[in-house]
């Protein structure tokens, strides 16, 4: 299996674990301690960490068929790094991190679409 292949498969699937946790961890352990608010900013923080995760997943698997393709190593690294930077400072505001850390989703949220678009452009190019 080529590296970037086991690469992006193992840290998708990591990364789904992960979100997993934070999802139970979410629903049983944090309810009673979190504002509403809060509480919806860190569960969408947990669901784009699931579905880019499995995106991850997805460019592993191309991987396999495409091992020479740059266009989807820069995929998979621009899913990985919008789960950090949209996922991770969602969850830091739900736990009253500073204000202006709701800035860097946006950035996250770039990382995430054009991780999408390298995707595309990956599988449709001869």
């Amino acid at each position: 299996m080529p590296g970037s292949a086991r690469l992006f498969i193992a840290l998708g699937a990591l990364l789904a674990a992960a979100a997993v946790v934070l999802g139970a961890f979410g629903a049983h352990g944090l309810r009673a301690r979190l504002s509403a608010e809060a509480l919806a900013i860190y569960q969408t923080g947990v669901q784009y960490q699931l579905w880019h995760a499995l995106g991850l997943l997805g460019v592993g698997l191309a991987c396999l068929h495409l091992p020479e393709s740059g266009w989807l190593r820069a995929a998979g690294s621009l899913l990985a790094l919008g789960i950090v930077l949209f996922s991770g400072s969602l969850y830091v505001l739900a736990f009253g991190g500073p204000k202006g850390l709701g800035a860097v989703a946006p950035i996250g949220g770039g990382a995430f679409l054009l991780g999408w678009i390298a995707f595309a452009v990956a599988v449709l190019r001869p």
